[in-house]
């Protein structure tokens, strides 16, 4: 499984749950325990608390992730692997993750390891990256944003983009009744610009951000990664100098599934 930072889990997750409607068929107000795998450093996990009555648990196998999360929530959080869950069986009546199974080369031995823990239902909150759509008022923003996108879902090694493949995911760990809702995630930069704002320009204009993903940029596009970040800094200063004169939009909408599936009675 890939590792994320703090930093990028905050910048990529602010805001995700304003809207809460896709969460409904996990049926939380009624969870007495409710498991949270790869929580990182607790975002979802709070939100899952929030609207659950019982208890919620935290599990991610990044022990720094673990420690920002017990520092930030007052939620219990455990280190522990997504494969082998430190819980026995039953020992969450609902186990769920978000932006988890994307990252797993097998997401079916993960799904088949959360329904020996839950009592009743297993639910995954994924990203479908192939259908993230972006507008800005900076030129070739848009078009290069496309690019690098592209040439990370060649580039990376695990599906993050399963969209319709994942409720078969289910069905093949052994989950029965499986639906799923779309979420989006809309992000919208505009005056007045926060810090975080302000970040993301200054890491478009020094390349940061796609250093982060250069192994799988490269992997797709060899030598032409170069080009690539040369050109997306180009942009990023672009995007630096509309900032300055409070000129720049960008609007982005990141579709994510909620699937949900029943465990079967014995």
């Amino acid at each position: 499984m890939r590792n994320f930072s703090a930093e990028y889990l905050r910048r990529t997750r602010a805001g995700l749950w304003s809207s809460r409607a896709a969460l409904e068929d996990l049926r939380l107000a009624s969870r007495d325990r409710v498991l949270d795998v790869g929580c990182g450093t607790g975002e979802f996990t709070r939100v899952l608390d929030e609207e659950t009555p019982g208890t919620v648990l935290g599990v991610d196998a990044d022990p720094e992730l673990v420690r920002v999360a017990r520092e930030e929530t007052d939620l219990p959080v455990a280190v522990g692997d997504a494969l082998r869950l430190p819980l026995r069986e039953d020992g969450a009546d609902l186990v769920t993750c978000q932006a988890v199974l994307v990252n797993l080369p097998d997401p079916v031995a993960a799904l088949q390891e959360f329904r020996r823990v839950a009592s009743d239902a297993v639910a995954a909150v994924e990203p479908n990256n192939a259908d993230v759509a972006v507008e800005s008022t900076v030129d070739r923003e848009a078009e290069l944003d496309r690019r690098v996108r592209d040439a990370y879902l060649s580039g990376v090694e695990t599906d993050v983009a399963p969209g319709e493949r994942l409720e078969a995911a289910f069905e093949r760990a052994g989950l029965v009744d499986v639906s799923t809702r779309r979420h989006y995630h809309r992000k919208v930069i505009e005056p007045p610009y926060s810090e975080a704002d302000l970040r993301d320009a200054t890491r478009k204009a020094t390349g940061a951000g796609l250093a982060d993903h250069e192994t799988e940029l490269r992997r797709a596009v060899g030598d032409e990664y170069d080009d690539l970040r040369a050109a997306w800094r180009e942009m990023g200063r672009d995007v630096v100098e509309a900032m300055r004169a409070e000129t720049y939009r960008r609007a982005e909408v990141v579709p994510f599934d909620v699937i949900v599936g029943r465990v079967p009675e014995a």
